[in-house]
């Protein structure tokens, strides 16, 4: 009998142990758990003696990497990973999602830990766009150092301001690294001269002493090198980041907390598994936690404390390197991930069950920006989506708004969603998001959020920074002043000849759709950066910024020999074989008016045969946009149809004779 028992035990095993590890990326190889079982007896006696020492929050750092984009942050971290012996597959190791490995940028801030000279670093990657604002400030709690990494060359700009006054407004510890010091345009002087214009920053930001007191470090992230000390090239020996990391246990003090306290966690993070449910990501406040610990959710209202729910400690991870480990108990200050619990969320507090006190949560800036999706009502929906409802559209935002804090969601009328943010790349990211994963919705161009005080309207205004040709400057104060832009400064751009850069102040409703044109304007060789400044008194009407719009009036296949009599109208954003109906934008009118015109007409065929009777179509290359593009170009009665393989333009009411009789209404 004790046979077949005894191989059904071990069948039922060796299934479970093939099966569980796959459901998730976060479980390591079944054969990891074999030594454990058989050694756990010895394992207890020894863990209870090591557990203290590993858990002391003295060993820990934890530090963020803050700049603006394109400073150097994600390289940055790529050569801390490889210094401290983390296994890199690739460069921009910590740009996990496919639109940041696309596009170069960082959408997502990122914590993981190394260990250096008996000391745990957890570091966290952040983005450096201005609408991406909401990620650094979710985890600039979670940290008590900062690197700010600024370029050598450029020196601090609009977000390195926005970044540092995050950075400084919760008493972080600040290392100034002065980055891509090996350009050739980077001498001594540049850099003392940058240093200055950094500690001004500090002093003008309300820096304490402490924080003025900043060390300064000269860095080639590229080239996996950091000195303290000025050079275009160290030694040999000295091509490492050991400086740097060395400068961040030194400086960066440890995380103040008490192991002896019950157990509370605020939750910065939240991602969601197939196979465990919710991640919940965090830093522990107090106390220490093991797996099997009970705990419940809690959450702060008008009302006081509300408890969410109660379970238990099902895994405990933490992201060493670029993978993720599991681990048995984690203590206070350190940064770990929990899965166990199905109903907390990004900004809730994970305590032990008899703890009734909920942590302060983190205040993010406002949404500047809103814009309202609703289901595709055009005549060529449901070709090619899955997801087509808007019950589908509607908890897909939801489940967006609950990760990601910057974003909120107001139900609208008729199965519409008014979707608020920092600026059209946050919400072109969830669009792109969303039309991959086989989404189908109609986008309303962004509105800028206006606020009333003492009876006067706000808009908000950006800090826009710009650096261009001298040839071009003429064409975008021009093109700026139609923006109600405002100069602040300007001046030529230290080390490189021929180059002006300029300080403006804009509201940001002038700034939507700016971005192509700037690049056009620019031939693609100007730079623009921009972050939220402040509420301003409005500014009154924008100038004209946008030329009309060609409307198709027919249903069917575009013709080539329709659109080469419409080429002399302006410009088209179509191609011959594309599907077009009434009330689709096919192309830029060459006037301020809209243009009703005919894109399927065919050539009329006759019986009569003639040499040289049928001309030769040849077109020029139509403007094929891009989602950003079409999310800036939009005006108020226009909506962009959004499908997984198509990016249409139209107008919000597709009969002709209704855009009439809506044109004679007064506009908001």
């Amino acid at each position: 009998m004790a046979g077949p028992l005894l191989r059904s035990f071990l069948s039922t095993t060796a299934r479970k142990s093939l099966y569980s590890p796959r459901a998730s990326p976060f479980l390591p190889h079944a054969s990891s758990f074999l030594p454990r079982a058989f050694s756990a007896a010895t394992a207890t006696a020894t863990a209870a003696d090591s557990n203290n020492a590993s858990l002391d929050p003295g060993r820990l750092r934890n530090v963020a990497v803050i700049a603006h984009v394109d400073h150097g942050k994600t390289t940055l971290m790529d050569r801390l990973l490889r210094q401290c012996g983390a296994d890199i597959p690739h460069e921009r190791a910590m740009d996990s999602i496919s639109l940041e490995r696309e596009r170069g940028i960082t959408i997502a801030s990122k914590v993981t830990s190394v260990s250096w000279r008996e000391n745990e670093l957890n570091m966290v990657d952040t983005p450096g766009h201005a609408d991406f604002g909401g990620e650094v400030e979710r985890v600039v709690g979670m940290v008590e150092g900062a690197i700010l990494v600024v370029d050598a060359g450029e020196g601090p700009l609009a977000q390195t301001k926005f970044v540092l006054a995050k950075a400084l407004k919760y008493g972080l510890r600040p290392i100034l690294l002065l980055n891509k010091v090996d350009r050739p345009a980077v001498s001594e002087e540049r850099c003392n001269e940058v240093e200055t214009l950094v500690f001004d920053l500090f002093a003008n930001l309300g820096a304490t002493e402490e924080q003025l007191d900043f060390p300064v470090l000269y860095a080639s992230a590229k080239e996996g090198w950091a000195s303290s000390t000025f050079t275009k090239g160290p030694p040999t020996e000295q091509r490492n980041m050991s400086q740097l990391l060395d400068t961040m246990i030194k400086h960066v003090p440890s995380p103040k907390a008490s192991l002896d306290a019950p157990f509370q966690m605020l939750v910065s993070m939240m991602e969601k598994d197939f196979y465990l449910g919710r991640i919940l990501t965090g830093r522990i406040s107090s106390g220490t936690i093991r797996v099997g610990d009970r705990i419940h959710g809690l959450r702060s209202t008008d009302n006081g404390v509300v408890k969410i729910e109660e379970g238990k400690v099902v895994k405990l991870m933490k992201k060493k390197g670029t993978n993720m480990a599991l681990i048995d108990n984690a203590g206070a200050g350190d940064i770990i991930s929990m899965a166990g619990m199905a109903s907390p969320s990004i900004g809730h507090t994970v305590a032990n069950t008899e703890v009734m006190i909920a942590l302060p949560t983190v205040e993010l800036d406002p949404p500047t920006i809103s814009m309202t999706f609703s289901v595709n009502d055009s005549p060529l929906a449901g070709r090619d989506g899955v997801h087509l409802t808007g019950g589908k559209i509607g908890d897909r935002l939801m489940a967006e708004a609950e990760t990601n804090l910057a974003i909120n969601v107001l139900p609208g009328l008729s199965e519409s969603y008014e979707v608020q943010g920092r600026g059209e790349l946050q919400l072109g990211i969830l669009i792109e998001n969303m039309r991959r994963e086989g989404f189908e919705l109609s986008v309303s161009p962004p509105k800028v959020m206006y606020k009333t005080e003492n009876g006067q309207k706000l808009e908000p205004i950006e800090e826009v920074t710009i650096e261009v040709n001298d040839e071009h400057v003429g064409l975008i104060m021009e093109a700026l002043s139609h923006r109600r832009a405002e100069v602040a400064d300007m001046g030529p751009v230290p080390g490189n000849v021929g180059r002006t850069r300029l300080s403006l102040t804009c509201p940001s409703r002038g700034l939507v759709g700016y971005r192509s044109v700037f690049s056009s304007d620019t031939r693609g060789t100007g730079f623009m950066h921009r972050a939220f400044l402040s509420y301003e008194k409005y500014r009154g009407l924008l100038g004209n910024v946008r030329k009309g719009v060609l409307v198709s009036m027919g249903y069917g296949t575009i013709t080539a020999h329709a659109l080469m009599s419409l080429e002399a109208r302006g410009t088209l954003f179509v191609t011959p074989g594309m599907e077009t109906y009434d009330g689709m934008i096919v192309g830029e009118h060459s006037r301020d008016s809209d243009l009703d015109v005919n894109p399927v007409r065919t050539k009329e065929l006759t019986n009569i045969r003639a040499p040289g009777k049928d001309e030769n179509v040849k077109l020029s290359p139509p403007r094929l946009m891009t989602l950003e593009e079409a999310i800036g170009y939009v005006a108020s009665d226009e909506l962009i149809e959004v499908t997984p393989k198509a990016i249409r333009l139209r107008k919000r009411y597709l009969d002709v004779n209704k855009r009439k009789s809506m044109s004679k209404k007064p506009k908001e």
